[in-house]
């Protein structure tokens, strides 16, 4: 763990910090402005709407600037439009409320490259650990990200107002952080040099397709039920205080492994450890099925928070090799484009489907995609043992 890795863990959990105080309170101020209740969690769907919009300008942005100014470009416009959200929120414009979430969208596209540049810090032999490692900085945001929503919520006389300023106050740190971390220069190409495979070349590869399928539909069930998470318990009649904690104790789940994911990875493969990552899954959604007591709501967010990590620094680590360094960056943002499509979509369903089906159909309907991704990581196993050995 050198100091820049350090540094970009801190910074992953800052990222995480305003993703977590997004989740807790997009869609309890969408529901308390929108015109119609199924509407509520438009606020949560414009923030990953925004980040697969962005994923393109960003990828040109790496290219073309390199991480360090690119990182710094996407924290100011962070700062941005947290306070755009707190004004939206001060002014009950929920349209605004939704246009400032789309535009956060571009800061989520960088945070989410995070990850990538966390490999280039490392000696190849440690990648799995860099990646996992600056994604347990995201313990940050665990604990800080509850709290922070659960302190500031009522901190002006607008609800909710005073948690969006204290995100820009977020955002200021993180670009005084990120001065810090000093990135590998970007390489120039040489006149005629090649540029790479097509994208389409890239993504046909079944190395490559698996990780898209993990990394999208892990992010998928996880934004679908944790998105929903503080809707569902609000019609339970739980108090805010409780769908922070819940949440809290999800983000652990989430970036709590980061301190040894990477070991299991290469002790037992990235196919396993993804293979487990679905199994907590469809336990986790056993277990929101059985009942809405705070108990199963807090063990059922905990496990779907563990197996999105398995799953996401499995697809990460499979990306990784399936493309070339001169592709990084159209290959890191194809991943990053269709994780936000599907994201985009579960943001959506969750409000619509927790406001009019209910809590217990949409967790039968996330068995859908976690089926999906335990048959993708099968077939590649499969495939695997069919090869002929090199």
């Amino acid at each position: 763990m050198n100091r820049p890795l350090l540094l970009l863990a801190v910074c992953q959990g800052l990222f995480l910090t305003n993703n977590v105080v997004f989740i807790a309170i997009n869609g309890l101020v969408g529901l308390s402005l929108a015109p119609l209740g199924w509407m509520a969690t438009l606020p949560v769907m414009g923030y990953v709407v925004g980040g697969a919009l962005s994923t393109g300008l960003v990828a040109r942005s790496q290219a073309r600037y390199g991480r360090q100014i690119s990182f710094q470009i996407g924290l100011g416009v962070a700062l941005l439009s947290a306070l755009l959200c707190a004004y939206a929120a001060w002014s009950h414009n929920f349209w605004l409320l939704v246009a400032a979430t789309v535009v956060a969208g571009y800061y989520s596209a960088n945070g989410q490259l995070y990850r990538f540049a966390a490999a280039e810090l490392a000696a190849p032999d440690y990648r799995e650990k860099a990646v996992s490692l600056v994604l347990a900085g995201g313990l940050i945001g665990a604990i800080v990200g509850p709290n922070l929503a659960k302190y500031t919520k009522s901190l002006l006389a607008t609800p909710f107002a005073g948690a969006y300023l204290a995100l820009a106050f977020v955002a200021v740190l993180g670009m005084g952080l990120m001065t810090l971390v000093r990135f590998p220069a970007v390489p120039r190409a040489a006149p005629g040099a090649s540029s790479g495979r097509p994208i389409w070349e890239i993504v046909r590869q079944p190395l490559f397709l698996v990780a898209i399928v993990g990394a999208a539909l892990g992010y998928g069930v996880m934004n679908l039920l944790m998105a929903a998470t503080p809707l569902a318990m609000q019609v339970c009649g739980y108090p805010f205080d409780d769908m922070a904690l819940v949440l809290e104790w999800h983000v652990i789940g989430m970036f709590a492994p980061g301190f040894f994911t990477g070991h299991l990875i290469k002790r037992f493969g990235t196919l396993a450890i993804m293979g487990v990552g679905v199994l907590l899954n469809f336990l986790c959604i056993v277990i929101a099925l059985t009942g809405v007591d705070l108990h199963q709501f807090l063990i059922a967010l905990f496990l779907l928070g563990v197996g999105w990590n398995f799953l996401f620094t499995g697809s990460t680590t499979l990306a990784l090799q399936a493309y070339r360094p001169e592709e990084k960056d159209r290959a890191q943002a194809a991943i990053n484009f269709c994780v936000f499509a599907v994201m985009a979509l579960t943001s959506f369903a969750s409000g619509a489907l927790v406001t009019t089906q209910g809590w217990q159909w949409l967790n039968i309907g996330s068995l859908v995609p976690v089926a999906l991704t335990g048959l993708a990581l099968l077939w590649l196993a499969l495939r695997r043992q069919a090869a002929p050995p090199a």
